[in-house]
């Protein structure tokens, strides 16, 4: 049994695509960012650097209880731990899963979070910033369509990798950007919407 401590960011949506995609038993632990519960003391216990998603797994590595947050390490650790194909144990693809899964929690998601902040949950308007960002949103998204070009996903295969880049993709890129000029991130966004999970993961909750 697993416990999800979710909101449905960015990354919140990270986990719960993953939760869904291992098809194991959990329950959903709504974390109100608006109301600040994730500054709460019993979930700092769980997530010190106060960021969601996190994860209880009640039957953990030996049977223990253990606790986790930081969406790539949720990722990895539930991979492993329900659906191998999405982690591979070949040395080399798996080097190329990491490459893009860290690039995902590293790079694309922390300048897709600040072009959502100056284009849409900033109170003062900042132009030169909306440009910006507008510009690195736009250079990511052409880094994709590249490697989606010669490949049906980031890494080859659907894998960790796809899922942590997803969400940025499906919250900005669709909306806010179109994605007529990436038609390569349009077929793979498609194609990752299609799933089952990914159903489950943005309905209700």
């Amino acid at each position: 049994m697993l416990d999800l401590y979710f909101w449905p960011t960015d990354n919140g949506y990270k986990g719960r695509h993953m939760v869904e995609e291992t098809e194991l038993e959990h329950t959903i632990k709504p974390v109100n960012l608006r109301e600040r519960e994730q500054f709460e003391p019993e979930f700092l216990k769980i997530s010190p650097h106060h960021k969601i998603p996190a994860i209880i797994d009640h039957d953990g590595p030996g049977g223990e209880t253990v606790t986790l947050c930081e969406s790539g390490a949720i990722l990895k650790y539930l991979a492993e731990k329900a659906v191998p194909q999405l982690y591979p144990e070949d040395p080399v693809s798996r080097l190329k899963v990491d490459q893009w899964l860290f690039w995902g929690s590293a790079t694309f998601t922390t300048l897709a979070q600040q072009f959502g902040h100056f284009t849409h949950r900033s109170p003062e308007k900042v132009p030169a910033a909306q440009k910006h960002y507008d510009g690195v949103l736009r250079d990511m998204l052409g880094t994709m369509d590249r490697q989606l070009a010669v490949n049906d996903y980031l890494a080859g295969g659907y894998s960790i990798a796809d899922i942590s880049c997803y969400p940025d993709v499906h919250l900005h890129g669709v909306s806010d950007i179109g994605l007529e000029e990436y038609p390569n991130v349009r077929r793979w966004h498609d194609s990752i919407t299609a799933r089952p999970a990914v159903e489950r993961a943005w309905g209700p909750y």
